[in-house]
């Protein structure tokens, strides 16, 4: 094929010429950035706003200033429950303030009343193929939601910019309402017996999740998909899900293409992936090794993984330097629940030793578990143990954090986004410029 001999032919030379960029000239400044920042995924180029979280290098996520403990601490609990209610987060998020219980429920009530799924969506995902991973189900569901959009319709009758917010509101509230439908209605029709799932009216979100999924503990699964939700909403406007949707969103596309566009990025395997590569690492030692390994035993296995080319998946973040409050907070419900657990003892060990490990290889800038690292174990220990559906959790937990800054994008008439680029070319002339200055 034509194509692929040129491509081929040129490739060599290019990625020779990308390296010596990345590796060589990282540090030469371009208009106040580096060129490490350039070709290096734009990492720590502080070029976004967002009022919704902010991830602390040193503390980890806050929501709207708020650490993860001062959250699940302040927010208000649906009775019987430990875990706050979801809407209760959800306020927190659109409107910055901590609500009081009859707030949390008010949103709650919104959300039931906005619950309803069109009968065409479900008959899109039927007619689908039986194979189709569940991501590209919930992206194509939200997509075929996109027929209810008022902010696609009002901005067609020609509403004013300063009204833009109140539709997107709107839409914002119906997507996040459907989601937890949608996606439990994806895990029956790729895993259980493809019955449509119904929301029971006097349950809250999170128990509402777990009554529809099915799942045995039902009390206990609510709980965790509280904090799940929570835990997973947002964090920052940078990771490729929050920024894609920011981005699409940007160009004044309605919620469903936006969040689709977010979804289609956390189906990466270097972004929502992610817990399943945790869970699977977790169960191949737990089956190399016959059980829980002694502490000698699992210092070996990780110097042996490493040592084999391979990575230990869950440990280092892009921003924190201390362990993921996430991963903290996950941890901490399996220990006050079922500590005895094989896995949760594993992955409490394994936080034990492959954080020193990691410094003595030296390569990990910072060792500490992710969300990852845990998240996955809890969602098996209740039952949930198809490693295709965490992301399609995660994908409805994200849902609550970007459709926040969606709004207030609109509100505050943020406009389109749109980086400069550079050829290869110039950015090597300036690297030129740069070495005959200091060498004049």
């Amino acid at each position: 094929m034509i194509l692929h001999e040129q491509i081929s032919a040129q490739l060599p030379a290019w990625r020779e010429r990308y390296k010596a960029l990345n590796k060589e000239h990282a540090e030469v400044v371009v208009d106040k950035v580096t060129i490490g920042q350039i070709v290096g995924g734009m990492r720590d180029i502080k070029s976004l706003v967002t009022d919704i979280s902010f991830v602390d290098p040193a503390e980890g996520i806050r929501f709207r200033g708020m650490s993860i403990p001062e959250v699940l601490e302040a927010l208000p609990k649906p009775a019987g429950a430990d875990m706050p209610y979801v809407g209760g987060l959800y306020y927190l998020l659109m409107v910055g303030e901590v609500p009081t219980a009859e707030q949390a429920e008010a949103v709650e009530a919104e959300w039931i009343t906005r619950s309803n799924v069109p009968s065409h969506v479900f008959d899109m995902l039927r007619a689908m193929p039986k194979d189709t991973h569940p991501m590209t189900l919930l992206t194509l569901g939200v997509q075929a939601l996109q027929t209810q959009s008022q902010f696609a319709r009002k901005y067609h009758e020609g509403m004013k910019k300063d009204a833009y917010w109140e539709p997107a509101l709107e839409d914002a509230l119906n997507l996040t309402a459907k989601l937890p439908v949608l996606a439990a209605f994806i895990y029956s029709l790729k895993y259980r017996d493809g019955r449509e799932v119904k929301i029971d009216p006097k349950l809250d979100f999170g128990a509402n999740f777990a009554q529809m999924l099915g799942v045995k503990d039902q009390k206990g699964y609510a709980d965790l998909s509280r904090l799940y939700f929570i835990l997973h909403s947002d964090h920052e406007s940078g990771n490729v899900s929050a920024h894609a949707t920011h981005l699409v969103g940007s160009s004044l596309a309605d919620v469903y293409y936006a969040f689709s566009a977010g979804l289609s990025g956390l189906a990466g395997p270097l972004h929502g992936l992610a817990n399943q590569e945790c869970l699977g690492w977790l169960l191949d030692v737990h089956k190399k090794m016959g059980g829980v390994p002694s502490r000698d035993e699992l210092y070996k296995f990780a110097w042996d993984t490493l040592n084999g080319g391979k990575v230990i998946p869950g440990y280092g973040h892009a921003v924190l330097r201390v362990p993921d409050p996430r991963f903290t907070a996950q941890m901490k419900f399996a220990k006050e629940r079922f500590p005895e657990d094989e896995l949760v003892r594993l992955a409490d060990l394994v936080f034990d030793v492959v954080p020193a490990v990691l410094k003595e290889q030296g390569k990990a800038k910072n060792p500490a578990p992710n969300v990852d690292a845990i998240s996955g174990t809890l969602q098996y220990y209740y039952g949930v143990r198809e490693f295709d559906f965490y992301t399609v959790l995660f994908g409805v937990g994200r849902a609550l954090g970007v459709t926040p800054n969606y709004v207030w994008a609109r509100a505050l008439g943020q406009p389109i986004e749109r980086p400069k680029s550079l050829t290869t070319k110039m950015l090597e002339d300036i690297v030129a410029k740069a070495n005959a200055a200091s060498a004049g």
